[in-house]
């Protein structure tokens, strides 16, 4: 379901755009996004799927024309099961290589994220963290400094069953 919402979603951007825009190939970027979380839990033999809002924080350098440094804030919302809920947060960090193409960039992202995990159920609380590997991959629109992203992104939390998300967010570049 995710891969097809997101390779429609692609195809659209494309289509919407209709003429040749100069794109800022290098910089300092900031930039935020929203969208939908999807993960899973297990919890006193039971299990459930959630999705939530998510949003994140984007700031990074392009070097290059291929080649981007990024670091994200994401908050993953909430996730519930068995009487327990879970805020997951993570601070993340990404090499981005880039496919240049006339109106869009093709990207492809790999890194860490440092995660945390707050738990509370109606006898206890607690917390867990935690640094695992994290990928995702998207495209962007470039309207000269500044870039309309759509993304979808996994973290490797195997104690979250995986979270993964799909966000549209906006970045500015600056010279």
């Amino acid at each position: 379901m995710i891969q097809r919402t997101f390779v429609a979603a692609m195809a659209l951007v494309m289509c919407m755009a209709a003429g040749s825009v100069a794109a800022v190939e290098h910089g300092f970027y900031v930039g935020g996004a929203l969208g939908q979380s999807y993960g899973a839990a297990s919890s006193n033999g039971g299990n459930s799927t959630n999705s939530d809002p998510v949003f994140k924080l984007i700031v990074g350098v392009r070097p290059l024309k291929l080649l981007a440094l990024e670091a994200n804030y994401v908050d993953l919302g909430s996730l519930s099961t068995g009487g327990m809920d879970a805020q997951i947060t993570a601070v993340d960090g990404f090499v981005l290589g880039f496919l240049p193409l006339p109106i869009v960039d093709i990207y492809g992202k790999l890194g860490l994220a440092s995660w945390k995990a707050e738990a509370s159920a109606p006898a206890t609380s607690g917390s867990r963290n935690g640094t695992d590997l994290a990928f995702g991959a998207g495209f962007q629109l470039n309207l000269d400094a500044l870039a309309i992203r759509l993304e979808y992104e996994v973290l490797e939390i195997q104690q979250a069953s995986n979270p993964q998300f799909l966000t549209v967010g906006i970045t500015y570049t600056f010279f």
